[in-house]
C-alpha cells in the first residue's frame, strides 16, 4: 500500500451534514483527507464507511452531543441547514451550537513564572479552514438585478433570517471578538506574586485566545437551485403546476449537484479569507422558462402559465414565496478566485444530454419541485423519512431557483 492510500496519515476533515451534495464531494475528499462524517442516524453508517467516511454520532440540536467534535478536525465542510420548523425563529441554533463545539479551546496548557514571554512563545496552532454552505436566498428580492457578493442581504422570510445568522456565526470564528471570552490558557505565578501575575496572566491569555480565533479562514459559499438529472421537476410538471405569466415571472439561478459539490471542495484549497462566493452557473431564465425546457427535454406537458394575482389565490404561501424573489447571480469570483470551469455552463447542457424517453425514470427529488432550492436546504434526499442527517430529517430544498 502506497503512503497516499493511508488514511491515518492525512489531515482529518469534518463534514457536517452529509446529505446528496456531500455524498458527491467524498470521492474527491478522502484523496486528500481523512473523513469524519457527522450523523445521529445508525442507518447512514454502511453508506458513508463505503464512501471513505469515518461515521461520527452527533446531533447539532443536542449540544451535549457535539463536545467531541471540537477538536476532532481543523478542517470542517459545514452543510447543515438551520432548523426548518415552525417557530424556530430567525437564528440558527445548530451552526451556534456547532461554532461553539469548534471554538472549544485546546487542552490547558500550564505556563510557569515568565507570564506573557512564555506564553508568546507558545507555537502557533495550524490554520483551521471552515467552508459554510449557505443560501442565495439570503439576498430575498432584487427585482431581477444581477447581484454580486458585495450585496447587503435582505432576507424576507425567516428561513432567509435564519441563514444571515448563520453566516454570521460562521464568519465570527475568524474575527477577534471586543472582549475576553474563555481563557485559553491557564498561567501559574507564586504564591507572593500571586495577584500582580493574575491580572498579566488574564491579559496575556486573552491575546492568545484572539490570535489561535485568527487563524480560523471561513469561506461562505452562497447556493441557488440545486439541479442534476435525478434533481429535476418532474412530479411538479406531470401535476400540472401552474407558472407565473412571462410579465410576472422571476429570474432564478441554478447550479448543478456535482459542480456543486466540486465547488465546495475547492474552497477548501482556494476560498480566501471572510469571503463569500456565488456557486451558480451561468443561467438567466426565468422560473417559467426553467419549467418549459425541462418539459421540453422530457416530453411533457408545459405548465400552464396565470398571473400573479392569480396565483395568489390558487396556489400555497410556502410555494408563492419562492415565485416573489427575482434577481440574477454573478460568478466571476467562483471563475477567477476559485478558478472553477463549470462542468454544466447552464441547465441546458445537462438537458441536451436527456432523452424524452427517460422521463419515467428521472426521480424527482423533492415534494414539490419548486422546493429545490437552497433557501433552506440545499441538499435534499430523495425520501426525507430516509435519511437523517444531524437528527433531523433532511427537508426538501428551497433556494432562489428550482
Amino acid at each position: 500500500m502506497n503512503k497516499s492510500s493511508k488514511p491515518f496519515g492525512r489531515p482529518r476533515l469534518l463534514v457536517v451534514g452529509c446529505g446528496d451534495v456531500g455524498m458527491r464531494a467524498l470521492p474527491a475528499l478522502v484523496k486528500r483527507f481523512r473523513v469524519f462524517a457527522v450523523t445521529s442516524s445508525d442507518a447512514r453508517h454502511a453508506a458513508l464507511r463505503a464512501a471513505g467516511a469515518v461515521p461520527v454520532v452527533a446531533n447539532l440540536d443536542d449540544a451535549a452531543s457535539l463536545h467531541r467534535i471540537g477538536r476532532l478536525a481543523p478542517r470542517v465542510l459545514h452543510l447543515a441547514p438551520p432548523a426548518g420548523v415552525a417557530g424556530s425563529g430567525t437564528l440558527d441554533w445548530r451552526t451556534r451550537r456547532l461554532r461553539a463545539a469548534l471554538a472549544l479551546p485546546p487542552k490547558p496548557t500550564i505556563v510557569p513564572e515568565g507570564g506573557r514571554r512564555a506564553l508568546s512563545s507558545l507555537p502557533r496552532a495550524p490554520r483551521r479552514i471552515l467552508v459554510y454552505a449557505s443560501t442565495s436566498g439570503v439576498y430575498g428580492d432584487c427585482g431581477g438585478a444581477h447581484v454580486d457578493e458585495t450585496r447587503t442581504p435582505r432576507p424576507r422570510s425567516p428561513r432567509g433570517q435564519r441563514r444571515v445568522d448563520a453566516e454570521r456565526t460562521v464568519r465570527s470564528l475568524g474575527r477577534p471578538s471586543t472582549h475576553a471570552r474563555n481563557v485559553h490558557r491557564v498561567l501559574a505565578a507564586g504564591p507572593a506574586r500571586a495577584r500582580a501575575a493574575s491580572m498579566s496572566a488574564t491579559s496575556a491569555a486573552w491575546r492568545f485566545t484572539e490570535r489561535e480565533r485568527a487563524r480560523w479562514r471561513t469561506t461562505l459559499v452562497r447556493i441557488p437551485g440545486i439541479y442534476a438529472a435525478d434533481r429535476l421537476p418532474v412530479t411538479r410538471l406531470q401535476k400540472g403546476t401552474p407558472a407565473l405569466q412571462a410579465a410576472d415571472d422571476v429570474f432564478t439561478n441554478h447550479i448543478h449537484a456535482d459542480d456543486l459539490a466540486a465547488i465546495l471542495v475547492r474552497a477548501m484549497w482556494r476560498g480566501k479569507s471572510q469571503r463569500i462566493v456565488h456557486a451558480s452557473d451561468d443561467t438567466e431564465w426565468r422560473m417559467g422558462e426553467y419549467f418549459d425546457h425541462v418539459a421540453d427535454a422530457l416530453g411533457l406537458p408545459r405548465p400552464p402559465r396565470i398571473s400573479r394575482d392569480e396565483a395568489q389565490r390558487v396556489l400555497e404561501p410556502t410555494l408563492l414565496s419562492f415565485m416573489s424573489e427575482s434577481r440574477r447571480l454573478a460568478n466571476t469570483r467562483l471563475k477567477r478566485e476559485l478558478g472553477y470551469r463549470l462542468r454544466y455552463p447552464d441547465v441546458a447542457a445537462l438537458l441536451a444530454t436527456l432523452a424524452p424517453s427517460r422521463h419515467n425514470a428521472v426521480a424527482d427529488m423533492t415534494a414539490d419541485p419548486t422546493m429545490n432550492q437552497a433557501t433552506d436546504d440545499p441538499f435534499p434526499v430523495a425520501d426525507s423519512n430516509a435519511v437523517v442527517t444531524m437528527g433531523v430529517a433532511a427537508l426538501p430544498s428551497k433556494p432562489d431557483s428550482m
